[in-house]
């Protein structure tokens, strides 16, 4: 099965188990349990291939709880982070899912039993929580305990059906296209913004080729405002031939995403010793102060959200925000989050960070701090994208490129609003897009309507203005007109008109003489 077949039935199972719970639960929390029940069947998958190690002769999910030893759960509870017992794996939890009148009780005492597996050991803090947006009980999914169950079932059943081989060898990112297709499908009808959550897998491509670009090692990568970790994860697959040696690092204000990022790392297979999720506002409370620098960092924070800014007077004194001696306005955060990738970045690294357009050319606090960046030439790309390339907005975002091993102190600008392909609701950057960015921002070459390599010079007289169209001049792509052929086809026009003119005025004297002979 192709990816494009695979991908299509992954979005008609996920409708159809929609059709299976319509009405009794709220798209966006629809989206928690499909998640979920994809997390619960993956996580059994890899714990039964980890204690059967390619053995056909054994048969863990048909195995009593008495023939495991102390010695064998403790180990693999040290090397996968978590204990499933048989009876609990999700391959014997949907056998009878339909007639099991304790399901939704007994699926919380397993994801509780999970959980605590965990305890004591390392990987708590990795384990803990995880399935806390699945909840079994909740009234969302009914009021009775049967109208629960049903659904339980349906959602369960659906997920148990999609039949793609282990989730290792599918040809598309399972977790990330159910998300993105249950976002591009509810996000609106639920009032909530996925562009706040999650980046579209083109984007995330983007964004992690630009990170790492020339790099053939990063110590570890970082995303500040991870949301479901789509932008992390990107950055595996383009490093799958290199190495990531110290593994993934993010921070996430939103509970419920915080504990997909999380998930969404157990199912492409990072092990809770080489990922860590952090839950906190990474603008007030930053994690990882002990752990940076990092070599690559991604990011698609929130736009324009307002922060507490320089109603804290500790924050100017900050090491993330002092340099640059203003703090970003209280109603626009943007440029927090850009000084603040920029503290975490090492020497030798890049960030690559979505931003509104707006902070490229406003006034105030927001140009000084513009003033900072390319004074210190930090600044090294600056990119416009096509509108409507994320779910939520249809603003046509940028994305800056920050450097601190600059070998010139040019600054490049890059429009790509034009390299998009039209689908139903979103426009998507093809991988031909990609390699055309990728290709100018590797050469920096002056591609004439599409890239240019800007002195400092003229950007500091420029007021600090990081506009891509200020410096990238549009193709003007109307007809162009020959002025002089336009001017001998008007006198000829003319010419003409003098004719009739003259015509007419010789009838109507014709018929004037005619009226006064009668």
């Amino acid at each position: 099965m192709t990816s494009t077949q695979q991908r299509a039935e992954l979005q008609r199972r996920i409708w159809q188990i929609a059709n299976e719970v319509r009405g009794a639960v709220d798209g966006w929390d629809f989206k928690q349990y499909v998640l979920g029940a994809l997390f619960y069947r993956f996580i059994s998958e890899n714990f039964v291939s980890y204690a059967e190690n390619g053995d056909d002769s054994v048969n863990y999910a048909g195995l009593s709880e008495e023939c495991l030893t102390p010695e064998f759960i403790d180990d693999a509870i040290k090397t996968k982070g978590y204990f499933i017992y048989p009876c609990d794996l999700f391959e014997n939890v949907v056998k009878d899912a339909n007639t099991n009148e304790r399901l939704n009780t007994d699926l919380a005492d397993i994801f509780k039993s999970i959980e605590l597996s965990a305890s004591g050991y390392p990987s708590e803090s990795d384990i803990k929580g995880l399935f806390a947006d699945f909840d079994t009980t909740s009234n969302r999914l009914g009021h009775t305990v049967k109208d629960k169950n049903t659904r339980l079932a349906a959602v369960l059943k659906g997920v148990a059906e999609l039949d793609f081989g282990d989730f290792g060898a599918s040809q598309i990112d399972l977790f990330g296209d159910a998300y993105e297709f249950l976002i591009s499908n509810y996000a609106a009808n639920a009032g909530k913004s996925g562009g706040e959550f999650f980046t579209p897998q083109h984007v995330s491509r983007l964004i992690a080729q630009l990170a790492m670009h020339g790099q053939t090692s990063v110590n570890k990568i970082y995303d500040p405002a991870c949301g479901s970790g789509s932008l992390l994860l990107q950055a595996k697959k383009h490093f799958d031939a290199h190495i990531i040696e110290d593994g993934f690092f993010g921070q996430e204000i939103n509970h419920t995403t915080y504990n997909l990022a999380r998930m969404n790392m157990f199912l492409h297979n990072i092990n809770y010793d080489k990922f860590n999720i952090q839950l906190g506002n990474t603008l007030i409370e930053p994690h990882f102060g002990d752990d940076k620098p990092f070599d690559a960092i991604v990011s698609n924070p929130p736009y324009s959200v307002k922060w507490i800014g320089s109603d804290d007077p500790t924050l100017i004194n900050d090491e993330r925000f002092a340099p640059a001696g203003v703090l970003a306005p209280k109603s626009k955060a943007d440029f927090a989050f850009v000084l603040h990738a920029l503290s975490y970045l090492s020497s030798k690294g890049r960030a690559a960070i979505v931003c509104f357009p707006g902070i490229f050319y406003r006034g105030g606090a927001e140009q000084k701090i513009r003033q900072y960046l390319v004074d210190n030439n930090n600044v090294e790309t600056v990119i416009s994208l096509a509108p409507n390339l994320f779910f939520g907005t249809t603003i046509a975002v940028n994305i800056l490129v920050l450097a601190k091993n600059k070998v010139s102190t040019d600054i490049q600008f890059i429009d790509a609003s034009s390299l998009f392909k039209k689908e139903t609701n979103n426009n998507v950057l093809l991988d031909a897009h990609i390699a055309q960015i990728m290709q100018v921002f590797d050469n920096k070459a002056n591609v004439d309507h599409f890239a240019k390599s800007v002195p400092f010079e003229e950007v500091a007289a420029n007021d600090y203005n990081l506009s891509v169209s200020s410096y990238v001049e549009t193709e003007d792509t109307r007809e162009l007109i020959d002025i002089t052929q336009l001017n001998a086809e008007l006198k000829t026009t003319v010419a003409k008109i003098d004719q009739l003119r003259a015509e007419i005025d010789a009838i109507v004297t014709e018929i004037e003489g005619q009226g006064a002979g009668v």
